[in-house]
């Protein structure tokens, strides 16, 4: 093999390992898998909000807020955890008016302490 052809192959493998690498990261992250009410949906005023993880995340590090399209923060009472450190509640402290809702949330991985976050919205009719 000539030298051009062994470098080459030698970024090649690199490059394929810094993928592989920088995928399996990736999926060590607590990320949002399942939330009531769902991402974009129209719903009744829901009375509790919660949010399922991927994996375990720690509690005193996590949390979520619900806020009106305003940007007015509704006030709600944390409930706590469940299905092992994966899910997430709290509920609503005063019925929710029509219109459009922000969820904002963040989650610390129990297993390497990173911080995930995110948002969606959704609609109470």
């Amino acid at each position: 093999m000539n030298v051009n052809a062994a470098k080459k192959t030698s970024f090649v493998l690199a490059a394929s390992a810094a993928v592989l690498l920088a995928a399996s990261g990736a999926q060590a992250h607590a990320r949002l898998v399942s939330a009531d009410p769902a991402p974009n949906a129209t719903v009744a005023s829901p009375t509790a909000i919660s949010l399922r993880f991927n994996e375990p995340f720690e509690p005193k590090f996590s949390g979520f807020e619900l806020s009106m399209g305003d940007g007015m923060v509704m006030a709600m009472a944390p409930v706590g955890v469940a299905d092992h450190d994966k899910t997430l509640t709290a509920v609503i402290s005063t019925p929710l008016k029509p219109g459009a809702y922000r969820i904002t949330w963040h989650a610390v991985g129990a297993d390497d302490g990173h911080r995930t976050q995110g948002a969606y919205v959704f609609t109470a009719r």
